[in-house]
Parts: structure tokens; sequence; C-alpha cells
């Protein structure tokens, strides 16, 4: 699988996210607390724009009238139709059985692993301090 330098670690913020594309393909990354995370930022069930979308918590009850708010900032709401998809799984929180939204692997590697590669070559001393997202397909 092709991997996709897609932006720098750092410009995305905890609880953000950015729209990115990698080969023709348009993802959302989101920054949960520093773990990174990708999906397609098209809805699986009607195609909206998932990076419009509000990012929300997860509602549950244990009996009625009871209701506990937890996982703030990990569910993503299309803003066409509200269906919700866990940022972390990709899981629909309306079909969870049959639909869910496209995730993608993400991994953070530093700048100088990226510039050294497999490759051979006459080299010079190259410094690099930052830390990339890189999104494999």
């Amino acid at each position: 699988m092709a991997k996709y330098v897609v932006a720098r670690a750092r410009d995305i913020a905890p609880g953000g996210r950015k729209l990115v594309e990698a080969k023709g393909r348009k993802l959302v990354i989101f920054n949960l607390s520093g773990e990174f995370f990708a999906v397609s930022d098209r809805c699986p069930h009607q195609g909206g724009p998932l990076s419009k979308g509000k990012l929300t918590g997860f509602v549950s009850s244990s009996e009625p009238g009871q209701y506990c708010y937890s996982r703030k900032g990990e569910v993503i709401r299309c803003p066409w139709h509200s269906w919700e998809y866990d940022v972390r799984t990709g899981k629909s929180w309306c079909d969870p059985r049959r639909t869910q939204a496209r995730r993608f692997e993400v991994n953070i590697e530093t700048g100088a692993r990226l510039a050294e590669g497999p490759y051979v070559a006459e080299t010079f001393a190259v410094s690099v301090e930052d830390e990339y997202l890189v999104v494999t397909l």
C-alpha cells in the first residue's frame, strides 16, 4: 500500500481536524488528544461532507430519564442528515451492522525518517525537525 505525507502533526490541534487530499481522495484527519485518525470525507449514507460535520460525543442511557454523555469530540455528525460515525473506528451509530465511514491508517513519522527513505545516493547533511502525518491508502 502506498503512503502519502498529508500534513504536519502540529498543524492539527487536539480536538481539531483537517481536510486533506491523497491520490485524488478527500480525507478528514482528526486529532483526538494526540492520536490521529483518518476517514473518508464522504458520508456513506448519501455522500455528505464529513469535514463540515459537527464533532460531538456519545449519549447512552441505562434507564429512562438517565443519560450519560461520554467520548466528547469522538463522534462526527454528517451535516446533511445527521448520521453519526465513531472517528476512531468509522462505525455508524445509525446502522452499525451495515454502514461505516471508510477509515485509513495514519502514522506519525519524523521528517528525518521520510527524508532518508530506502534509496542509496550521494548524501548531504540535512536536518529535519518536524513530525508529519502519513496516510496509507
